[in-house]
């Protein structure tokens, strides 16, 4: 993929440097870099373990490392508190899972609207929004339904809604098509890279699948918890 948003000489919207993170006696990331700029998509590949998920957990500050720098949007999230990373992660950040994370004893709609609501946003204005966004993910026929009522290929276009209702400066996925069949696995990533489009999102997804990485403008490679940019650009 290329388009104006993956200029090389764009600034980063998120950028990391440094990255160290270790489990007990394990090394998950032993001083790994990353950057994204918006609009662009960037596919973090590399073997189980490598380490792709836990850059995923910190560059989203669900997980703090214990080295290295991240910066977003030109604030340091190692400077933030846990609280005001919770509120990024509502508002500039979305996540999709490899099997969605709906909740079951919610509708589709009221799982979309979910992020909206947990903001502050009316019910009515929330679903209503929540609403156009299954639309635009071509699963508004199941708004009403409940998740363990659907495919799991509509599962996950509606964890995709929910990720971009609000629509986030960054998306990140994890093994989002890991759970589909090929086919519906190829329809959510045309989905998601379309919508977020849309939107301007920078999108950090992480797969280990070279089809689904064929959707991103570059890729990453992880591996020994060290990322390497196979376009040289971090």
């Amino acid at each position: 993929m290329t388009d104006q948003t993956s200029r090389p000489d764009a600034p980063a919207l998120l950028s990391a440097t440094g990255l160290h993170k270790t489990y007990g006696s394990t090394p998950a990331l032993a001083g790994a870099d990353f950057r994204i700029r918006s609009g662009e998509v960037v596919a973090v590949m590399g073997p189980s373990g490598s380490g792709k998920s836990t850059l995923l957990h910190c560059l989203s500050g669900i997980v703090r490392p214990d080295e290295g720098t991240i910066h977003y949007a030109g604030r340091d999230l190692a400077g933030l508190s846990d609280a005001e990373r919770s509120a990024l992660r509502c508002t500039d950040f979305g996540f999709v899972f490899q099997f969605g994370q709906l909740v079951p004893e919610l509708t589709c709609t009221e799982n979309v609207a979910l992020p909206l609501r947990l903001t502050g946003t009316p019910r009515k204005e929330a679903e209503r929004r929540a609403t156009e966004w299954l639309a635009r993910l071509e699963v508004d026929s199941v708004r009403h339904h409940r998740p363990g009522q659907i495919s799991g290929g509509q599962g996950q276009r509606v964890a995709v809604a929910r990720a971009l209702v609000n629509e986030p400066r960054v998306l990140f996925a994890d093994e989002p098509t890991g759970a589909l069949d090929s086919l519906n696995g190829e329809r959510v990533m045309e989905l998601l890279v379309a919508a977020a489009k849309d939107t301007g999102a920078a999108v950090v997804l992480v797969t280990h699948e070279s089809r689904v990485a064929a959707y991103s403008h570059r890729e990453v490679v992880v591996r020994d918890g060290r990322a390497r940019d196979m376009a040289g650009a971090v």
